[in-house]
């Protein structure tokens, strides 16, 4: 809008004309000197256009001006409450890690489907499945037990074969800071470092019942319901060292290595002290 030369009326100096404007200042010569002042801020209360077209539309520019600023003031307290909840979550979290009591059976096995294997490898994350009953159906799993020493191990089983022929896919530690009591979503991702896959052949040699044991039931090998369940942080460690044989290029074995030694240290496992895998499949 061009407002050179139009009339106005200031409070304070007088009659005046408009000499120059742009988006942010304006200024008007009066009787005696040029004034600048901020635009559109000075009209209304402190300044008054005499030519009524031009009046109208600085009315809605200053209302539309007046809207933004109320929608940025909006924008900036909803930053506020936003960093607020992020320092209570950051509090929550360190106070979590400080206070953490290592569990016996804080790893997770997880049952991978044919949709999962597809991504797992290339995304590095697993889901914790959704709840199907209760006040709480449908919505996220939180994998309470998990924290920094927790892995998950992901496995299949063909449906033409018999529960114990469940095999070991892959392994990875949890993200660093992933801490599952405060996981809403269900989404379990992987540590950038400490993560691995078996090829076919590893993973026809590393039979999950191998390791794994339902005490109550030990002589039965049933998966029954649940997208995943916890065991023993020992048996992890069982697993880790049977890939460490496994692998057979050295590349690969210094990994495999490295993630049980990381490993052993996050759960307070010494390695020489690891008893032979007796799951299962062991005692049939």
């Amino acid at each position: 809008m061009n407002l050179i030369d139009k009339k106005v009326t200031h409070k304070r100096f007088g009659m005046g004309s408009i000499v120059k404007h742009n988006d942010t200042v304006i200024e008007i010569h009066f009787a005696s000197e040029n004034k600048k002042f901020v635009y559109p801020d000075v009209f209304g209360e402190h300044l008054e256009i005499h030519d009524k077209n031009a009046a109208h539309s600085l009315e809605e520019i200053i209302q539309q001006k007046e809207l933004e600023q109320k929608e940025e003031e909006l924008k900036k307290e909803e930053e506020k409450k936003l960093q607020r909840k992020y320092q209570e979550l950051r509090l929550g979290h360190e106070k979590l890690m400080r206070n953490h009591k290592l569990h016996p059976e804080s790893q997770m096995v997880t049952w991978c489907d044919a949709e999962e294997q597809n991504t797992v490898f290339s995304e590095w994350k697993v889901s914790s499945g959704a709840i199907k009953s209760g006040a709480n159906k449908g919505k996220p799993n939180k994998p309470i037990r998990l924290h920094q020493n927790s892995a998950v191990l992901l496995t299949e089983i063909d449906s033409s074969k018999p529960e114990q022929d469940r095999r070991i896919l892959g392994v990875f530690m949890v993200k660093d800071g992933f801490i599952g009591k405060l996981c809403e979503d269900g989404s379990i991702p992987a540590h950038e470092e400490y993560r691995l896959q078996l090829t076919e052949q590893e993973a026809d040699q590393m039979l999950f019942w191998k390791y794994y044991v339902n005490e109550k039931s030990p002589d039965k090998m049933t998966w029954n319901t649940g997208k995943y369940r916890y065991f023993d942080n020992v048996w992890m460690a069982q697993i880790l060292q049977d890939i460490v044989s496994l692998k057979s290029d050295p590349e690969e074995q210094k990994q495999a290595q490295q993630f049980l030694d990381h490993f052993c240290r996050m759960n307070q496992i010494i390695e020489q002290d690891l008893p032979k895998p007796n799951g299962a499949l062991m005692r049939s």
